[in-house]
C-alpha cells in the first residue's frame, strides 16, 4: 500500500519549467499581462496553464486575474521535466559588447548558466538571447537558436561569443579546433607560484567517483589533452594574479589545472579554494579571507579577452572585458594586505 501511495505522488511531481522574479519597483499588474511581457508567450497559453493550477506565486497556485507585487517569485510548472525544445525567450538583462548579423559577444555575469541542463532550464543565457534576437527572421518562428561556440562555467564571468547563424556557428567552430581563436582569463590563485611563468598540461576527463567535477589524469588513455598557459601579474604572498590563455578547451581546465599543481583557484568550492590553502593561523587573517570570500561568493576566474577572425568578412576581431567589481574588490584588499605586511625597505 505504501509504494502504491509513493508511486502516486511521484505521478504527481510537478517539474520547474520558468521562473521570473518580480522587481522590487513592480506596480500592481495581472499576472497573464506580467508573463505575456516576460516571456513572449501568447496570454491564452497563461491564462490556460493558471487555469491548471502550473502558475505558482511563492510556491502557490494562483488564478490569472492575481495581481502581481514586488518581490513575487513566480513559477511555472508542468507534470514532466522540461526539455531544450520547450525553451521560451526570457527577458533578462544581457550585456551585449559587439553584435552583428552573424554573431553575438556578450559578457556574461557570474552567476549566470550559459546552457539549459539539467536543474537549470530557465533563467539561462540562451533563454535571454532567445527574447534578444526574438524578432529576426528564424529567431521568430523557432527555426534557428543561438549558437554557442564555446561556453563558461556558471559562476566564471565574462566574454563568450555566440553565432546567429550556420555559416558563422561552422567557421567559428573549425577556428575553435584549430586553435586560432585567442581567449585570455584573469585568475586569482592560492600561493605563490614558483615559476613566474609557464604552462601546465595534463589530461582532463570526468572524476572517476564525482562525475560533475573533472581531474587530470597523467596516462594519456584516459581524458582530453589540455594546455593551460600563464603568467603571475601579481605576487601577493598568499595568493597571486595570474593571467592564462588555452590551447585548449576543456571542461574546468583552468581551475582543474591549477588544482593540479596545487594552486586552487580562490573561492572554488568545488576544487578545494573555498578554505585557507596559504597563510597564518592568526583570527585576524581569518576574518580577512572570510571577508573576501563573502565579497567574491565563487572562483576567482574572468574571461577577459576574445580574439578571433569574423566568419564573413575574415578581418580580426579583438575584445576586452573589465575584471568584474568583486573580483576587484578582493585584489585591492590583498594589495592592501601585502602592502602593510610587507612594507618595502
Amino acid at each position: 500500500m505504501q509504494d502504491d501511495q509513493d508511486q502516486g505522488n511521484n505521478n504527481r511531481e510537478m517539474y520547474e519549467h520558468y521562473r521570473v522574479v518580480a522587481d522590487k519597483g513592480q506596480k500592481p499588474l495581472r499576472i497573464d499581462k506580467f508573463l505575456v511581457n516576460k516571456l513572449d508567450v501568447s496570454r491564452n497559453k497563461i491564462q490556460n496553464a493558471a487555469e491548471a493550477g502550473n502558475i505558482l506565486v511563492n510556491d502557490k497556485p494562483v488564478k490569472s486575474n492575481y495581481k502581481i507585487k514586488p518581490g513575487d517569485v513566480v513559477s511555472i510548472v508542468m507534470a514532466y521535466p522540461p526539455r531544450e525544445i520547450e525553451l521560451m525567450p526570457e527577458d533578462i538583462p544581457l550585456e551585449i559588447v559587439y553584435e552583428d548579423d552573424d554573431l553575438v559577444v556578450v559578457n556574461k555575469k557570474a552567476g549566470m548558466v550559459v546552457h539549459p541542463g539539467y536543474g537549470h532550464y530557465s533563467g539561462t543565457l540562451i533563454n535571454a538571447l532567445l527574447y534578444h534576437l526574438k524578432d529576426l527572421p528564424g529567431f521568430k518562428d523557432g527555426e534557428i537558436r543561438p549558437g554557442l561556440v564555446h561556453r563558461i562555467d556558471k559562476n566564471t564571468s565574462g566574454l563568450l561569443l555566440v553565432a546567429k547563424n550556420d555559416m558563422a556557428m561552422n567557421k567559428l567552430a573549425r577556428q575553435f579546433y584549430e586553435k586560432t581563436i585567442h581567449r585570455e582569463y584573469v585568475a586569482l590563485v592560492w600561493g605563490s607560484l614558483r615559476k613566474k611563468e609557464g604552462k601546465i598540461t595534463g589530461h582532463i576527463g570526468r572524476n572517476l567517483k564525482n562525475r560533475k567535477v573533472m581531474q587530470v589524469f597523467p596516462a594519456e588513455d584516459r581524458g582530453k589533452k589540455a594546455v593551460t598557459h600563464y603568467q603571475v601579474m601579481e605576487d601577493f604572498y598568499y595568493v597571486s594574479l595570474v593571467r592564462c590563455w588555452l590551447e585548449t578547451g576543456r571542461t574546468h581546465q583552468i581551475r582543474i589545472h591549477f588544482k593540479y599543481i596545487r594552486h586552487s583557484l580562490f573561492n572554488d568550492g568545488e576544487y578545494g579554494g573555498d578554505k585557507i590553502l596559504k597563510g597564518t593561523l592568526t583570527s585576524k587573517y581569518k576574518q580577512f579571507i572570510n571577508n573576501c570570500f563573502q565579497i567574491l561568493p565563487r572562483q576567482a576566474l574572468h574571461a577577459k579577452t576574445l580574439g578571433f577572425k569574423h566568419p564573413s568578412t575574415g578581418k580580426y576581431m579583438h575584445f576586452d572585458s573589465d575584471i568584474p567589481g568583486d573580483m576587484q574588490q578582493v585584489i585591492a584588499r590583498w594589495r592592501n594586505y601585502t602592502a602593510n605586511r610587507y612594507p618595502e625597505d
